[in-house]
């Protein structure tokens, strides 16, 4: 393939990140912690590459990934924990969603309702 027609390359791993289901990058869009014009300029990696993310996510179809250390959900806050369990599964549970209706959205459209209406999708 040639490097043009590559997608975002995970930064961790080196590996093309083929679909938007798996895109650390875009789930911080669609969760508000980054805008529209920082998704040009930010590094891209497999949610799994991002473990300390990646633990967040507490869902029957994404296998279970765990930290180890100080950066672990077991060494959090317990609200902490959970605020950020429901915000991160909620935000992959809409990437999701978007595989199948990116194409038709536009990006302002793409994350969770909370954030479109903060704004955060148009900046």
């Amino acid at each position: 393939m040639a490097k043009c027609d590559q997608g975002y390359l995970c930064e961790i791993c080196g590996e093309e990140v083929a679909s938007i289901r798996e895109s650390d990058l875009y789930l911080r869009y669609v969760t508000g912690q980054m805008n529209s014009r920082e998704l040009l300029a930010s590094p891209e990696r497999h949610l799994r590459c991002n473990a300390v993310v990646g633990q967040f996510i507490v869902h029957r179809d994404f296998d279970m990934v765990t930290v180890d250390g100080p950066f672990s959900k077991t060494e959090m806050d317990a609200i902490f924990v959970t605020e950020q369990e429901s915000l991160i599964t909620r935000g992959w549970q809409r990437l999701q969603e978007l595989a199948e209706l990116a194409d038709t959205l536009p990006l302002s459209d793409y994350p969770l309702p909370e954030f479109r209406t903060q704004g955060h999708g148009s900046d």
